[in-house]
């Protein structure tokens, strides 16, 4: 039995292997991790009391699987039993530990029986830094561990590396970017630049607040074991005392390194790691820069670190090049450049321009070009004719394959596991609706746990919060986390996405009220194959305007009709912003973008290309509110028509070269992304070429109105909207299928007016985004909220 330090003195034997239990004193708190190596049974179990008893916090792993035990959660000592007749004797335990890259600096400590002066020898060359004989006093064994952690012979920072990370200490990272800064050019990695990165973490405060400063190192650990991981994209990583990891990327041009910092970023952010004993997501921010003209490593490192924390506001993955406004010193006299002080008059101009691109300068082209001997006009007539055609019957298909839409799976694949809604907010806009949207999520029935998380931004305090935080105190499945410093929905999904505890996550605005089974019901998609799946978006408040009325239509011709349509049609889904399931997994991946003004769209495309499976599902409902005046629903459609318009521009090529999307998804994508764009200008183009048809006429009288081909042609693409009506009222949900009127209403307005309301909107968001106008423009809740609660 181990007697305590007090029985020795009063002459008992004294055994570190044996003893009575002794409680830690009052006050005193753990001296560090001991990670404790050995083989279970008796002398095992004395040695792990001893150490508690010490004051130690104590783990344990057998033989043979420290190795990975230490990579995960690299404690501050080991502490090893050396078991001369077992499988693994003391030197492959030592070898084990060492070859651990997080292993190679801890403190490794072997408790021997009586090897004699050779045994001990032998372990210290194998790579012990001490031996401690079975018959010690246990306060010698803790003196012992706490002189290989606390008396290191020179100060840490001046180490080469970190003695317990194994990553370079800030000035000895310096040290090597000064070097790589002071060779010259042509010998510098045969002409190739350097580029140096700071990684900055997300979640390093919260986690801190919680559990320490321990985890500033073990968070630097577990991002530079995932940069030795990927191989040898970084050649050098460092460490400094705010916990950023540094990286130094010597020899590779700025494509590489930020596809290999981009690569870095998602495989951190898809990876669970353990920090502090605790089982967390990370968000890495990621600034960097390239060392071309820098001359100093201090000053380079500083504008890196700059750039993190801008990434660090947007929590996207993605790396930011570190540009001269990113400093805390506001450049003086800094002139606004002339596209900004024109840009406002262009955009109030983009109803003419759209009007003057559209209809004059084609005109003035078919015109000339026929003087110049070449008939454009006619030959662009028959390609407009083509065109009107094809989008009409693209829109049959749609309707036709809706028809037989895959139809949810009557089973789960798996049991079902905790989930998680994320509700994102702005909320002076929702004040008016999100203590009604929390309720309706709260009666959710799902049989396992179900976590609600709002996560919303707001520049003042509003007396809502006091509300919210009355349901939270009621109900703790209510997480309120507001987000600081917030500017878009994307910040706010993006801050909830790590500290979700949900295997998956509904997706949803601040408006919406889902039924009651969403949640089990998605749960029966993503358990069988599906990495997403978007549900059917239905309007709540058709009564309160005629507009309301027109978007609730119009979603059922979307939501109903050519969602499942086209996913049935092109082998994929999209996913649409709100009503929509993610595995959490992937969504801690992919995140959300915040400088595109459709993050869901962008969403959808990129995790298309990493392989994932998107479903749509017309029967998983949630009940939203629409836009109730024109002005709403004019700069909603405008965000949309301009949002859809960057995915285009950034997704389409790099979708036709994806080898992982099949022929039917690229032929997809092509109608999806590209034809929306053109059709709005190609149906546009009806109007120039009949004006140029009556100038080569010689006035309207000589024109022949009654072409058969052209006849068809119109009648054809006339029939495609009343087409999809029909299909609308035929799959609609039954609270508007009752609504006849609704839907005969919206075929006349739609065939009068709103189709080219809408081809309006998209010519000027392009516009707008050439132009690189892109403000951010709320659709207001108040009003739609007041006449619900009407009702």
């Amino acid at each position: 039995m181990l007697t305590s330090h007090h029985a020795h003195t009063q002459g008992s034997p004294t055994a570190l292997l044996g003893g009575t239990d002794q409680p830690t004193p009052p006050g005193t708190h753990p001296a560090g991790h001991v990670l404790v190596i050995g083989t279970p049974g008796p002398r095992l179990e004395r040695l792990t009391h001893t150490l508690r008893t010490t004051g130690h916090h104590v783990s344990h792993a057998p033989p043979g699987e420290a190795g990975p035990r230490v990579r995960q959660t690299p404690p501050d000592a080991v502490v090893a039993l050396d078991e001369p007749g077992a499988r693994h004797a003391g030197a492959d335990v030592i070898r084990e530990v060492r070859t651990v890259p997080a292993g190679r600096a801890l403190p490794l400590l072997m408790v021997t029986g009586t090897p004699g002066p050779t045994g001990v020898a032998d372990l210290l060359r194998q790579g012990a830094d001490d031996c401690i004989p079975e018959a010690s006093d246990p306060d010698e064994l803790s003196a012992r561990i706490e002189a290989k952690l606390r008396r290191v012979p020179v100060p840490v920072e001046h180490l080469l590396r970190d003695p317990r990370t194994g990553l370079y200490s800030r000035p000895h990272f310096l040290d090597e970017v000064e070097r790589e800064l002071q060779r010259p050019d042509a010998a510098r990695h045969g002409g190739v630049l350097a580029v140096l990165a700071v990684i900055d973490v997300a979640e390093l405060a919260a986690l801190e607040d919680r559990l320490g400063p321990r985890v500033r190192r073990e968070v630097a650990e577990r991002l530079a074991g995932v940069a030795e991981r990927l191989g040898g994209f970084c050649d050098r990583l460092g460490r400094d005392d705010d916990g950023h990891l540094l990286m130094l990327l010597p020899g590779v041009d700025e494509e590489t390194a930020l596809r290999g910092l981009a690569d870095f970023a998602t495989a951190a952010a898809g990876t669970r790691f353990v920090v502090a004993d605790e089982n967390v997501r990370l968000t890495p921010a990621i600034g960097w820069l390239p060392l071309t003209g820098c001359t100093d490593a201090a000053d380079a490192a500083d504008q890196a670190r700059d750039a993190a924390h801008e990434a660090l506001r947007h929590r996207d993955l993605r790396p930011v090049r570190y540009a001269p406004w990113m400093r805390d010193t506001p450049h003086r006299h800094r002139r606004p450049p002339l596209r900004a002080l024109i840009r406002p008059a262009l955009s109030a101009l983009s109803p003419v321009l759209a009007l003057l691109l559209g209809i004059g300068v084609p005109f003035v082209l078919y015109q000339q070009a026929y003087l110049a001997g070449w008939d454009l006009g006619s030959g662009m007539y028959w390609a407009v004719v083509a065109g009107l055609v094809l989008s009409a019957l693209l829109i049959v298909l749609e309707c036709l394959y809706s028809l037989d839409a895959p139809s949810r799976p009557q089973r789960p694949g798996a049991a079902y596991p905790p989930a998680s809604a994320v509700i994102a907010a702005y909320l002076p806009n929702e004040a008016a609706t999100i203590v009604d949207t929390v309720e309706s999520f709260l009666r959710q029935d799902y049989p396992a746990d179900l976590e609600i998380v709002l996560a919303y931004n707001t520049p003042h305090p509003l007396p809502v919060e006091d509300t919210l935080r009355e349901i939270a105190t009621r109900d703790p499945r209510l997480v309120l986390l507001p987000v600081a410093g917030s500017t878009s929905k994307a910040q706010n999904v993006n801050a909830a996405v790590t500290r979700v505890r949900g295997e998956f996550v509904g997706i949803f605005d601040a408006d919406h009220h889902p039924a009651p089974h969403a949640f089990r019901d998605a749960w029966h998609w993503l358990s069988n194959g599906y990495d997403v799946v978007q549900g059917h978006c239905v309007i709540r408040n058709g009564d309160s305007s005629r507009i309301a009325r027109l978007v609730a239509v119009e979603f059922e011709a979307i939501y109903a009709v050519s969602h499942p349509g086209r996913t049935r049609l092109h082998g994929f889904g999209v996913f649409g912003g709100s009503n929509g399931f993610w595995r959490t997994d992937l969504l801690a991946r992919t995140r959300m973008h915040g400088s595109m003004l459709t993050e869901d769209i962008d969403s959808t495309m990129r995790s298309l290309t990493a392989g994932a499976r998107i479903a749509v599902d017309r029967t998983l409902l949630s009940r939203e509110l629409a836009p109730t005046t024109l002005t709403a629903l004019w700069n909603q459609r405008s965000r949309w028509a301009q949002g859809w318009l960057q995915v285009s521009l950034k997704h389409l090529w790099r979708g036709l070269r994806s080898p992982v999307l099949t022929v039917r998804q690229k032929f997809g994508l092509i109608v999806l992304l590209g034809w929306r764009e053109i059709q709005p200008w190609l149906t546009l183009q009806i109007l120039p070429i009949l004006l140029y048809a009556t100038w080569k006429a010689g006035g309207p009288g000589h024109l022949d109105w009654a072409v058969p081909v052209c006849v068809l042609a119109l009648l054809l693409t006339l029939a495609a909207g009343p087409v999809q009506a029909l299909f609308a009222w035929r799959l609609a949900v039954p609270e508007l299928r009752a609504r006849r009127r609704w839907f005969w209403s919206y075929l006349l307005v739609s065939t009068v007016f709103y189709s080219h309301f809408k081809n309006m909107v998209a010519r000027q968001s392009h516009l707008k985004e050439a132009l690189g106008d892109r403000q951010w423009r709320v659709t207001p809740r108040a009003q739609a909220a007041k006449a619900v609660a009407r009702r």
